[in-house]
């Protein structure tokens, strides 16, 4: 049996750069739940890929800035 020619890294990496595209076009909430998928997916065989969807969930879901009401 051959080796893909794609590690499971570099697909987590391309993935990882898909979603944040994604999200740069405005389907935050896509890139979300896709990632959460992924972390699912990743949870029992890969916690280090898991953990970089969490990163990237976490990176998206951060706080807006608090709106200045003095105006």
């Amino acid at each position: 049996m051959t080796e893909p020619a794609t590690k499971p890294k570099d697909l987590i990496g391309l993935l990882l750069t898909s979603l944040e595209r994604l999200a740069a076009t405005g389907e935050v909430d896509a890139a979300c739940r896709l990632a959460g998928e992924a972390c699912a997916v990743l949870r029992p065989t890969d916690p280090r890929g898991t953990q970089r969807f969490n990163a990237l969930l976490h990176r998206l879901t951060r706080p807006a800035p608090p709106v200045d009401q003095s105006r």
